[in-house]
C-alpha cells in the first residue's frame, strides 16, 4: 500500500505505526481478532498520526478516546465528513447522500429520509422480518447439520430485507452483494469496477421508477422534492448509492461476529437461547464489541485539538471499534458482558450523522439471533475449520462454519 509523506506540522513523537489495514491482526487470518488488536492504541497517545490509514495511503490522525470521538462527529463545522469516499474510486466529487453533506444541506436531506427508517416504520416490518428469517433457519435446519453462516444465512436475510425495503428484485441478490464486498474489501480495480457497476444499477433503477413508479424507496426519491424542486440525477444516485452499501454488508458482518462469540461461548449461548428477552441489551454490547466501521473526516481549518496541530484538510480518524474498546469509556472494555448497562457505544456514529438505518439493523440484528436460537441446537465452530476476519475500512468476517448435532 502507497504511503504519503508525513506532513511537516506533525510532529514527530505524535507519529506511530498503525493502520487499520497494515497492523497485526488486520491482515485476512483464520481465527483472528482484529478487534482485540486494536488495543494497543490505548496504551499510547489519545490522539496520533498514523502515516498509512485509508485505502488510498494516506495518512490520518488517530482519534482513540470515546469522548473526543464524539466531540469531532459532533463539531461538522471544523471537520467536515465530506470526502467523496465512493466517488473518488470513479475519479468524481460527488457525495453519498446524507452521509457525505454538511449543515445546513444535511438537515435538509436528513429530514426528507429520517420517516422511511422511523422506529414505527421499523416496528411495521417485524413480522416480514421475521418471516424471512425463520424461513432461511428452517430450510437450513431441515437440510443439514452445518452451515456456513455468512453464506447461508446472515447474507442472504440482511440482503433479502434491505432489497425488499428498497423495493428492489431478489433475483440479484449475490450479484449486488458481491459488488457491496468488491467495494469495501477488494482491491482498487475491483472496487473501481464495482463502484462503476452499482452506479449503473442506481441510475437503471431510477430511470424505470421515472418512467413506472412503484410503492418503494426508489419511487420516493425520484418523486422527491427538497425545498420546492425534485432532486437531481446525482443527488438521487448519492442516495441510491448509500443505501444499497450501507444495507448489504454491515448488518449481514455484525450478525456474523455475533454468531463466532456465542459459538465460542456455550454458556451465554444458551442463556440467550433460554432467556430470549436478554437479546436486546446483548445485541448492544455485541455492538459496542464488535464494531466494524472506521468513520473518516476531514478539517475544514486549522485547529489545535486536544494539543494536537490539526491543519486544514488532515484527516481525522474515529473509528468505532477503537472508541469502543475504550478503558477510560466502558469497565473491562475487552470483556463482553452481555447484561452491560449504560453501554452507550457509538456502533452506528454519533451527531449529526448517525446512521440512519439504526433501527432497522438493531432489528435484524436481534430478530436473527433469536430465530436462530429458536430453531438451531447448541452450536459451535466446525471443527478443522476457522473464520477468517480482516480489519480495513470496515472489519469483517468470512468462512464462519457452524455446526450443531
Amino acid at each position: 500500500m502507497k504511503t504519503n509523506p508525513i506532513p511537516d506540522h506533525v510532529p514527530p513523537g505524535l507519529v506511530r505505526d498503525f493502520s487499520l489495514f497494515t497492523s497485526p491482526g488486520m491482515a485476512p487470518t483464520p481465527n483472528g481478532d482484529p478487534h482485540a488488536a486494536v488495543a494497543c492504541v490505548h496504551d499510547g497517545p489519545p490522539i496520533f498520526y498514523s502515516p498509512c490509514n485509508t485505502r488510498d495511503g494516506r495518512g490520518t490522525w488517530v482519534v482513540t478516546r470515546a469522548k473526543d470521538q464524539r466531540r469531532v462527529l459532533q463539531d461538522t463545522e471544523t471537520f467536515s465528513s465530506h470526502r467523496s469516499i465512493f466517488a473518488s474510486a470513479l475519479g468524481e466529487h460527488w457525495p453519498v447522500i446524507p452521509l457525505e453533506l454538511d449543515p445546513p444541506a444535511h438537515g435538509v436531506f436528513r429530514a426528507l429520509l429520517d420517516p422511511l427508517f422511523s422506529s414505527r416504520r421499523v416496528m411495521a416490518l417485524e413480522p416480514a422480518i421475521r418471516v424471512k428469517a425463520g424461513a432461511l433457519i428452517d430450510g437450513i435446519a431441515r437440510e443439514r447439520t452445518s452451515c456456513d453462516v455468512m453464506k447461508d444465512f446472515a447474507l442472504p436475510f440482511t440482503v433479502s430485507v434491505f432489497l425488499s425495503f428498497l423495493g428492489l428484485s431478489q433475483r440479484r441478490f449475490e450479484v449486488l452483494a458481491g459488488w457491496v464486498s468488491d467495494l469495501l474489501h477488494g482491491t482498487a480495480d475491483e472496487r473501481t469496477a464495482a463502484a462503476r457497476s452499482i452506479v449503473a444499477f442506481i441510475d437503471e433503477v431510477a430511470a424505470k421508477r421515472r418512467k413506472a413508479p412503484a410503492v418503494d424507496f426508489m419511487t420516493f426519491v425520484v418523486e422527491a422534492e427538497i425545498e420546492g424542486r425534485f432532486l437531481t440525477e446525482e443527488e438521487v444516485r448519492g442516495i441510491g448509492v448509500l443505501f444499497l452499501v450501507g444495507g448489504l454488508d454491515t448488518v449481514a458482518t455484525a450478525i456474523g461476529f455475533d454468531m463466532a462469540y456465542l459459538a465460542r461461548n456455550p454458556t451465554d449461548q444458551e442463556l440467550l437461547r433460554n432467556e430470549p428477552d436478554r437479546l436486546a441489551l446483548a445485541a448492544e454490547e455485541l455492538l459496542r464489541a464488535f464494531s466494524t466501521v472506521q468513520m473518516i473526516r476531514v478539517a475544514t481549518k486549522d485547529i489545535e485539538f486536544e494539543g494536537v496541530p490539526i491543519r486544514e484538510g488532515d484527516y481525522v480518524s474515529c473509528a468505532t471499534m477503537i472508541a469502543n474498546r475504550d478503558p477510560s469509556e466502558f469497565n473491562c472494555p475487552h470483556t463482553i458482558d452481555l447484561a452491560r448497562r449504560g453501554n452507550h457505544h457509538t456502533a452506528f456514529g454519533y451527531g449529526p450523522h448517525l446512521c440512519l438505518g439504526a433501527h432497522l439493523a438493531r432489528r435484524e440484528i436481534v430478530i436473527g439471533l433469536r430465530e436462530w436460537l429458536a430453531r438451531i441446537p447448541a452450536f459451535r465452530i466446525k471443527e478443522g475449520t476457522a473464520p477468517i476476519t480482516h480489519g480495513g475500512h470496515v472489519f469483517g468476517i468470512k468462512n464462519l462454519i457452524l455446526t450443531w448435532a
